[in-house]
Formats: structure tokens, sequence, C-alpha cells
């Protein structure tokens, strides 16, 4: 992981503080974790409204966070992708603060099969959590756009 400049962190979001320090300094870190009470317990900073992502870029100091891959089921990333300006193909909110760092994350999700969507700062990736429009809902470029505008808290 050393040589690695972007890296997937998919783990129950209870265990981030529980990485080790330093190991993410410098790399874009795809936060592709959802917050779950019943299983995470109650994060008060969650409960009171900061996303989950900013959560982990505070535990995470020194990494540049993107918040993608936490929208798709497993089975849906791995069989459902498709070329470009395919009717239909899924498309997947991306969400960070430094956009270099997005580009290099939209540009992953679209050599994967799907379309990036802008899903906006890091403060934004409530819109993409868990009991959103967006989530597990496999709608295309423009679904997503709705389905991120239309998210409520």
């Amino acid at each position: 992981m050393q040589d690695a400049d972007v890296v997937v962190v998919a783990v129950p979001l209870m265990a981030v503080p529980d990485l080790p320090d330093g190991i993410f300094d410098g790399k874009i870190v795809v936060d592709a974790d959802n917050y779950y009470p019943d299983r995470d317990g109650d994060i008060p900073e969650l409960l009171d409204g900061t996303s989950s992502s900013r959560w982990t870029a505070e535990h995470l100091r020194g990494a540049r966070i993107v918040k993608a891959f936490n929208t798709i089921k497993a089975p849906h990333l791995l069989e459902n992708g498709r070329a470009p300006g395919t009717a239909g193909r899924i498309a997947l909110p991306v969400a960070a603060d430094e956009p270099d760092a997005k580009r290099v994350v939209m540009n992953l999700v679209d050599a994967l099969g799907f379309d990036a969507v802008d899903g906006g700062s890091l403060d934004d990736s409530w819109r993409q959590e868990p009991g959103t429009p967006v989530y597990l809902a496999d709608r295309d470029a423009d679904g997503v756009r709705q389905g991120l505008a239309e998210a409520r808290r």
C-alpha cells in the first residue's frame, strides 16, 4: 500500500478511528463506508448532521478523502459496468473537497464502467448516504443528479 496513489477504505465506520495513524498521508482515500447506527453505534457528530465522510476525514488527517462507491451493491459494481454512452449506464456520485482528487476518482468510476456525477463537497456527501434517493438505486446520471437534489435530512 505504501506505493499506492489511491486506496479504498470499505470498513464498518466504527473501525475508522482504529486505522493506523499516518498510513494514508498524501494518498487519495476513497471512502466507500456507510454509517449504520445499529452496527456502528451512536456517533454523536453524525447524529448532529456531520457527513460520515467529513467525520472520516477528521480521523484520517493528511489523506485526500473522496466519497464514492458507497451507493452501489458490490455485485452490481462487479457485474453492471457498461461502455460510455450505453443507455441506462449506472451513475455513481463522487464527493470531495479537492478537485484533483475528485477528478482521479471520477476517472476511475468511468474506467470501471459507470458514469461519475459530481456530488459536491464532503459536507454535501450526506446526499449519497443510506436512506437517500441515490442509495442502492442504480440510477443513470440524470437520475443521480435528481436524487442528490431531492435528498432531505
